[in-house]
């Protein structure tokens, strides 16, 4: 075995790529260096750096997205705001999971929920004057930040870490009494950290979006995957918990990708609260000639972007959110990421890791598709740069906004025992290394 890397082998590749700082690498930019080590040692690492599925495509999808380029869907221009069977599917399924009422009309298909969220940040910041500016209840998705800057608009953030239950009000009052937010982002559960919003935070953040008029962009990304409780039952409480039934100033996100791991045909649905998606913005119908927040968002961000989603995609999901309607138990197979979390867990425990977002107010945070790890109050560049030379690929936490020292651990990638003795044996490496 040709691990651990050298550390002046390291920091030669970091040059050569243009990196200052290990820890401030963006997912794929940790990727690139993951791959370059695995060139220099000949090992192959641990890639716990990317969410992208473990598991394979769901095949009612599949089969869907077959039929449909066999009747040649292929070589016609979907309606930008989506075929009319998805629209209808999707609005059965978020009541059968959401147990929330959103006609068709309000749901959108985007080209995976990032692009989604980055026309709602653009047409957020621009709906009214003086509302210039983007809230994040970190950590998060780290792209999501960055959308707003490349769309100009102004970035508020904080760690959630210390600001949970009754202390979030007053934190979020803090930032929306300014009178400049005009949405805040959330992912629910939490990419990296796990931590899933109560209720009564939810509550909270649905008050102060209605006092303050902020739009609450609400990803779902791994919606009924906090396995705490079955979510697996159309039309059963318990429910996905969202922010929408305390406010009507939302937008929900839910993607393919985590919940069907459909990701590689980039398919995601932007669902409206009936009366956003009607509410009239002057300022809009000023600037584009159009209103309507939901107009707007079909016919000039989208089809400025892309000019709608993939045709064949389009009845991949209608197909898929049809069937969990019905019944069809898209949750069971999700269970998978929650094993793999659970003994990986205890792998990194068992070597003196601790997991730095461990609570969920009294609850241990659940197990699933992310979690984060810290070692003895390590900072992000060492902590990476010596995973990074034992074969181990992550990110680190300042890169999704925390102000906690460590790194987010994706478990998709963990797919045989193989693997998690690798990881076993690599942090052993590490503990040597870190006494050093």
């Amino acid at each position: 075995m040709n691990l651990p890397v050298k550390q002046q082998v390291l920091s030669d590749i970091l040059r050569e790529m243009d990196i200052a700082d290990i820890s401030r690498t963006t997912i794929r930019q940790g990727v690139a260096v993951a791959n370059a080590l695995e060139r220099v040692s000949g090992e192959k690492f641990v890639h716990l750096e990317i969410g992208v599925p473990g598991l394979p495509a769901c095949q009612i999808g599949i089969d869907a997205q077959k039929a449909a380029l066999d009747r040649g869907v292929a070589a016609i221009y979907p309606a930008i705001g989506g075929i009319p069977e998805l629209k209808q599917n999707a609005s059965r399924f978020i009541k059968a999971f959401v147990d929330q009422d959103i006609p068709g009309e309000c749901i959108v298909p985007t080209v995976g929920s990032m692009q989604g969220c980055n026309n709602l940040i653009i047409e957020c910041s621009q709906m009214q004057p003086g509302k210039d500016t983007i809230l994040y209840v970190n950590p998060g998705f780290a792209p999501h930040m960055l959308q707003a800057k490349i769309a100009g608009a102004r970035i508020e953030a904080f760690d959630i870490y210390n600001y949970r239950a009754d202390k979030l009000r007053d934190k979020l009052e803090s930032y929306m009494s300014k009178g400049n937010i005009a949405a805040m982002v959330y992912s629910n559960p939490n990419n990296p950290a796990w931590v899933c919003l109560t209720d009564d935070e939810l509550k909270t953040i649905g008050e102060l979006a209605t006092k303050y008029d902020v739009v609450v962009l609400e990803d779902m990304a791994y919606m009924c995957m906090d396995f705490r409780s079955d979510k697996s039952h159309p039309y059963q409480a318990p429910f996905q918990p969202t922010v929408a039934r305390y406010t009507d100033n939302f937008v929900m996100m839910m993607s393919g990708s985590k919940i069907f791991s459909y990701a590689g045909e980039r398919i995601a649905l932007v669902a409206f609260s009936p009366k956003l998606y009607h509410r009239d913005y002057p300022h809009l119908r000023e600037r584009y000639g159009m209103g309507r927040m939901g107009d707007n968002f079909v016919l000039t961000y989208l089809y400025a972007a892309s000019s709608g989603t993939s045709h064949s995609a389009q009845c991949a999901l209608a197909a898929m959110l049809g069937a969990a309607a019905d019944g069809y138990d898209f949750v069971h197979d999700l269970h998978e990421y929650e094993k793999r979390a659970h003994q990986s867990k205890e792998i990194f425990l068992r070597h003196g890791f601790d997991i730095v977002y461990d609570k969920d107010l009294d609850q241990a945070v659940a197990d699933g598709f992310f979690y984060t790890v810290g070692y003895h109050g390590m900072d992000c560049e060492r902590l990476l740069s010596l995973l990074m030379r034992c074969g181990i690929a992550a990110i680190t936490l300042n890169t999704t906004g925390s102000e906690q020292p460590g790194a987010r651990i994706s478990v998709s990638a963990l797919k045989t025992q193989e693997l998690m003795q690798q990881l076993d044996e690599r942090l052993a490496m590490f503990e040597q290394l870190a006494a050093e």
